[in-house]
């Protein structure tokens, strides 16, 4: 009986030593793979952010760890940008994040503020120089408003040909503005008729002209050339 007593104990120990060996390489892997950093951060769809403003507002430029970063916190700080309209982030294969993000437009910069406007009618300043139009006289507030709803409506190929906008009412229409164009003619346009300005290549296209374009020698500059593509940031193996 004591021989039995002694075997049925060595077993036991051997299976609690098994259990607890089992166990401890279970949690060496859960660790190592809870504490894996992230690889790579691929950035689509930011034309006015930079990707290191990017990284930099998510905290992932120190590339942190995969799975303790939540997709969510990511969204919750991105979201508070103000160019940002909307913004997605997914977990993929190989320890990446892919962030994908929506800009508000910015249409036009507003001269007498030093403001760039946004087509959520919001005002912003920025050290950044963005090549959009610029609005460069006062416009009273309801005819402001008009204009930036009717610059929402403009194809963007054609909003990067305006230069300037600048508002001439006269006695017959008081909703009336100039467009200066880059490539050195001037429309006149009011604000209910203002759909028109995205037939401009048509127009300028042919000899002829319509009878609400004139050409002028003014010019100016472009539209703002942004990055519609992803882009792949890894982590570099001597981070840490």
């Amino acid at each position: 009986m004591a021989k039995k007593i002694v075997k049925r104990k060595k077993l036991r120990v051997f299976r609690l030593l098994l259990l607890l060996f089992v166990i401890a390489i279970i949690s060496f892997f859960v660790y190592l793979y809870v504490t894996t950093n992230t690889q790579n951060i691929i950035i689509k769809g930011n034309n006015y952010i930079s990707d290191e403003e990017v990284l930099q507002e998510t905290d992932l430029k120190n590339y942190p760890s995969f799975i303790l970063t939540m997709p969510f916190k990511i969204q919750k700080k991105l979201a508070k940008n103000q160019y940002i309209k909307s913004v997605k982030v997914r977990r993929k294969f190989y320890h990446t994040f892919e962030i994908t993000i929506k800009e508000y437009d910015v249409l036009f910069k507003n001269d007498t503020l030093n403001k760039y406007v946004l087509d959520n009618k919001q005002e912003i300043t920025s050290d950044l120089e963005f090549r959009v139009p610029r609005l460069v006289n006062y416009t009273p507030d309801k005819k402001y408003s008009s204009l930036i709803e009717n610059m929402k409506s403009v194809d963007k190929s054609i909003l990067g040909k305006i230069s300037e906008i600048s508002y001439q009412p006269n006695e017959f229409d008081k909703d009336r503005f100039l467009l200066l164009m880059d490539d050195g003619n001037s429309v006149y346009l009011t604000l209910t008729k203002f759909e028109m300005i995205n037939y401009y290549n048509e127009v300028f296209g042919k000899k002829e002209l319509a009878p609400n374009f004139t050409q002028s020698k003014e010019s100016g500059r472009g539209n703002n050339g942004g990055n519609n593509g992803g882009k792949n940031f890894k982590r570099k193996k001597n981070n840490r």
